[in-house]
């Protein structure tokens, strides 16, 4: 399968920390849009789509329903396919959602897999790396290797969903996070994240009624 030239290329990586679904459906809007998704499994992300999502191989028939175009997946120990490279082009990587031992060797710069290189690969050509830790409570040496990935020009996107879309179900949450993941990608989408879609016309407020 190969990839069409003026196609946008996302890098998504796939850890053990929970929150799996949060991944799956990230891809499954980034390729609905039609951009190259390549995709990296750890180990233990591998596990939790069997655990949490009941997906037994990554594959496109797997994730997505059957084959796409637009779906390449690498080994996690292959360190010389192409998102390795700073000479192959992309666009960004997520990292959704991040464990804290994957938060913690990407901030050290280690690069003894696959998905800890392409992150590297993406610092250091200043493309757009979003982390998305779901882990919590978040200990001292997580939120220092958080606070050196945003120095170091990472954006920390946690799986933090918002309540004020009034979600009716699991999917609503899980649609309000991926949202925010393709607005920071600069990709179009219709998932119902949109505070200005929900505000109402403001009411009048007297002089003497404090501004909380």
């Amino acid at each position: 399968m190969s990839e069409s030239g003026n196609t946008k290329r996302i890098i998504v990586g796939i850890t053990g920390a929970s929150g799996v679904r949060y991944a799956v459906r990230l891809v499954e809007c980034l390729c609905g849009a039609q951009l190259d998704v390549h995709l990296i499994v750890t180990p233990n992300g591998e596990r939790l789509l069997r655990d949490e999502a009941g997906i037994d191989e990554v594959s496109a028939n797997a994730l997505l329903g059957g084959q796409s175009d637009h779906l390449f997946t690498h080994s996690y120990r292959d360190v010389g396919a192409n998102p390795a490279s700073g000479s192959y082009r992309t666009d960004g990587m997520v990292i959704c959602p991040c464990s804290s031992n994957t938060l913690a060797g990407v901030s050290a710069g280690l690069a003894g897999n696959l998905l800890d290189r392409a992150a590297a690969v993406t610092l250091k050509e200043a493309r757009r790396l979003i982390v998305v830790p779901r882990e919590m409570p978040m200990s001292r040496m997580d939120l220092l290797n958080a606070l050196r990935l945003s120095e170091a020009g990472a954006i920390i996107c946690p799986a933090s969903p918002g309540f004020y879309m009034q979600p009716g179900e699991i999917g609503d949450l899980v649609d309000f996070v991926v949202g925010r993941l393709l607005d920071l990608l600069s990709v179009p989408h219709g998932l119902n994240t949109r505070w200005a879609d929900r505000l109402e016309p403001p009411r009048n407020m007297s002089a003497s009624e404090p501004d909380r």
